[in-house]
């Protein structure tokens, strides 16, 4: 993983990174058969997109991901178990053929990628959105909902459900996220229900593996120090705090961190 926080985003294979974090909570499970799969939406869907002649024809470049993924594969929502962890776990996503949103864009990105198709994520709050782009025509597709595309309404209707009925779409909200992005909101899924659960020490866990796709990213630091300071691990706090004053910047936080810093300086002398 640590070589993932080294390459540039666009270099960033979002599927097989996706397995290895996997397979850092499943380390005894072979990645073989995940990897074959993988090759088989590629597969798949470069051979509907010959048949349904998809080279210039955006709907029929959704229809042939829909079919792949959704008819042939059976992908879905997980609306029944939708906290369940697995289905943050690509490799259990893989397996159950369920997940989040964001875990089953993951692989619409792959298959429409292995194609050279121009397709991204967005920075939709609450709920992973994609955006498939063909020259100046453009489509919003809801992974999660079995590939239905989404007009301006939709997402609004969305937006108000998400964080209430005061809110209302903005640009930022259909503006792209890149994969090292795309990634670290897979793993915040895991980090945010351990939390819930009270299991700091798995939710420490899992910020160091998005440290290992982000080392320079201040605010992971900072909650790496809280979790650590929480679990009385003070020199492991000390450092995770100072790392992140090292990149904060003018962050509100900023004072507030070196004072307890401080404080766990004193403590430990």
């Amino acid at each position: 993983m640590r070589r993932v926080g080294g390459q540039a985003d666009e270099e960033i294979d979002i599927a097989e990174a996706a397995l290895l974090l996997a397979a850092l909570e499943r380390p005894q499970v072979g990645l073989e058969r995940y990897y074959h799969h993988l090759s088989l939406l590629q597969r798949d869907t470069a051979e509907l997109a010959a048949r349904a002649g998809a080279e210039d024809d955006l709907g029929a470049r959704i229809a042939v991901l829909n079919q792949v993924l959704v008819e042939r594969y059976s992908y879905q929502g997980d609306r029944r178990n939708y906290d369940d962890l697995h289905n943050a776990n690509m490799m259990r996503v893989i397996d159950r053929r369920r997940g989040l949103p964001v875990a089953l864009g993951i692989l619409y990105l792959h298959a429409a990628r292995a194609q050279d198709w121009p397709i991204c994520g967005l920075n939709f709050p609450g709920h992973f959105m994609l955006r498939l782009d063909l020259g100046s025509r453009r489509a919003i597709i809801d992974p999660f909902n079995g590939g239905q595309v989404r007009d301006a309404a939709a997402l609004r209707g969305l937006v108000k459900s998400m964080t209430g009925e005061e809110a209302e779409l903005r640009p930022e909200h259909t503006s792209r996220v890149g994969n090292r992005d795309i990634l670290l909101r897979l793993q915040n899924n895991i980090k945010l229900r351990l939390i819930q659960q009270e299991r700091s020490g798995e939710a420490l866990e899992v910020i160091e593996t998005m440290l290992m796709i982000a080392p320079e990213r201040a605010g992971l630091w900072k909650e790496a120090g809280v979790l650590h300071s929480h679990l009385d691990n003070m020199r492991a706090a000390i450092m995770a705090f100072e790392h992140y004053l090292e990149l904060a910047g003018p962050d509100p936080d900023r004072q507030s961190i070196a004072e307890l810093l401080q404080r766990l300086r004193t403590q430990l002398n």
